[in-house]
């Protein structure tokens, strides 16, 4: 596979103090300009690239076109130091032919330049000469247009409103009584369009904008740290900044640091209870169920570049397998309105759906491109992401999360004599088999007779997947989600996704 660019690719910054830039009329301001050769993606050209294809002697051939609308902004301790606009656009063509797969890419919207990555394509696939030839699952062929729901759309917020925003909770930060003497602060949004076809039949047009904020924040009492990364994100429009409470959430956060600092004491390490709060559930269930439940891992692709998996063909771990208790169902789910995770179908053109991956604690389904189904005689469930149009489209999450319970969150508690509260984690790790890992707390706290008592310092789990999900006893009613960027491949492709979960409780394992 290859990438073929040009340098229509356009990209503006500027770098310095806000209130200098604001002496500027908006006309004149240097983040503001922004020209485009391709204002439009030209439909008609990925219509000539799929008409050429066809001309091979192709088993399959499909062109994607991805137009990339980017604003953002990086805040540092109170001062501007960024703010970046960008637009990306181009296409790309995958043909199966002769048992192999050729990709190519461009953003050079020419009949030549289209034969020319045709052309790439084909040879690159002819010159696999593969022994295991690669077939992909049969789909029906369909016809779809589809977006996200925006409320105040994102192409009409100016970059003043974005940049007085951040600067608002910096300064918020800094008002609280707490010491903060370092915070950044990132916004970033993204308009993102695309469209496919296949020789199929297949024509699939949608529209995604998303809007998301990194914050990291440092708090410093008697000369120890604590520190803090937050990440929220959605597929929607500027209410999403409104709904989230981010002076509200940022601050407590601050306060939480604090607490910490003063407050928290470390545990004797042994055997207890410990209940996970919907962000350590989360983590636990993107890393330790949905990477190692991605196809091309069970099945060696990604083995060199971000490791393979615990469940592989003829090992001890396969579906139907015992990986948890009765209570643990983890899902993936792109369909979940608003999302950061969230599209209809997938980059392959297969609709999305729910994914069971451990239902009620076994492992019981893979996530699927229409390449890893064929060779595991299955159909894809629409697992199958890019993120650009010079990436080829693999394997990926969306949103992994565990399943609500039947528990309230006092049942959860109540039933606890001793054990940890890990409300949130500051570090996670996690081998390249996805199986051995570790956890560490941020905000935790010790819980005696059901009560929640004194912060804890940094509390630890070292265990495996297995005895992590077996050890689940309890799972709460109320679902609630993180935002992440999952890394994936290389060339590396960050793809938005959620994570999340109600409270998980797992009963005496090891902590310390």
């Amino acid at each position: 596979m290859t990438r073929r660019l040009s340098s229509t690719t356009l990209y503006t910054c500027f770098l310095g103090k806000w209130d200098f830039w604001k002496s500027f009329s908006t006309s004149s301001r240097v983040y503001a300009l922004i020209l485009k050769v391709n204002a439009e993606m030209d439909k008609d050209m990925v219509a000539f690239a799929l008409n050429y294809a066809q001309g091979k002697k192709v088993d399959y051939a499909e062109v994607r076109a991805h137009t990339e609308k980017q604003q953002g902004l990086v805040l540092k301790n109170g001062v501007l130091e960024a703010y970046v606009s960008a637009v990306d656009d181009g296409f790309c063509v995958r043909v199966l032919a002769d048992g192999g797969i050729g990709f190519a890419s461009t953003n050079k919207w020419t009949k030549d330049e289209a034969r020319a990555v045709v052309d790439m394509a084909y040879k690159f696939a002819k010159m696999a000469k593969r022994k295991d030839r690669i077939t992909f699952a049969e789909e029906k062929s369909v016809q779809a247009k589809w977006k996200a729901a925006e409320g105040k759309k994102l192409a009409d917020v100016p970059s003043e409103t974005r940049i007085e925003t951040m600067l608002e909770i910096d300064k918020d930060l800094t008002s609280q009584g707490v010491n903060v003497p370092s915070r950044m602060l990132n916004m970033g949004s993204n308009l993102t369009e695309k469209y496919f076809v296949n020789t199929e039949g297949s024509t699939i047009s949608s529209y995604v904008p998303r809007i998301n904020v990194f914050a990291f924040i440092t708090v410093v009492e008697n000369g120890k740290p604590e520190q803090a990364y937050k990440q929220f994100g959605c597929a929607g429009g500027w209410e999403a900044v409104d709904q989230w409470k981010l002076n509200e959430r940022l601050i407590n956060e601050t306060k939480v640091l604090q607490r910490v600092i003063r407050e928290a004491k470390t545990i004797h390490p042994g055997k207890m209870d410990l209940v996970c709060g919907p962000e350590v559930a989360g983590i636990a269930a993107h890393e330790s169920c949905g990477h190692p439940t991605e196809a091309d891992r069970i099945l060696g692709r990604e083995m060199s570049q971000a490791g393979r998996s615990f469940i592989y063909p003829g090992g001890p771990f396969w579906l139907g397998t015992d990986i948890g208790s009765g209570a643990v169902t983890v899902v993936d789910d792109p369909t979940v309105k608003n999302s950061y995770g969230y599209y209809e179908y997938d980059d392959e053109g297969i609709k999305a759906r729910r994914r069971y991956l451990y239902k009620k604690g076994k492992i019981n389904e893979f996530l699927h491109n229409r390449e890893t189904a064929a060779k595991l005689k299955t159909r894809s469930n629409g697992s199958s992401r890019a993120n650009n149009y010079d990436r080829e489209a693999i394997v990926r999450m969306a949103n992994t999360f565990v399943e609500p319970g039947d528990f309230t969150e006092e049942e959860i508690f109540e039933d606890v004599k001793q054990g940890v509260y890990m409300k949130s984690f500051t570090e996670w790790n996690i081998d390249d088999k996805r199986f051995n890992q570790r956890y560490v707390g941020r905000e935790a706290y010790w819980i005696e007779n059901g009560e929640l008592k004194h912060p804890i310092a940094r509390p630890v789990i070292e265990t495996t997947t297995k005895i992590f999900w077996s050890a689940v006893d309890a799972v709460s009613k109320k679902v609630e989600y993180t935002a992440g960027t999952c890394g994936k491949s290389d060339p590396m492709q960050g793809v938005p996704a959620f994570m999340g979960g109600p409270l998980v409780r797992l009963r005496e394992v090891f902590m310390k």
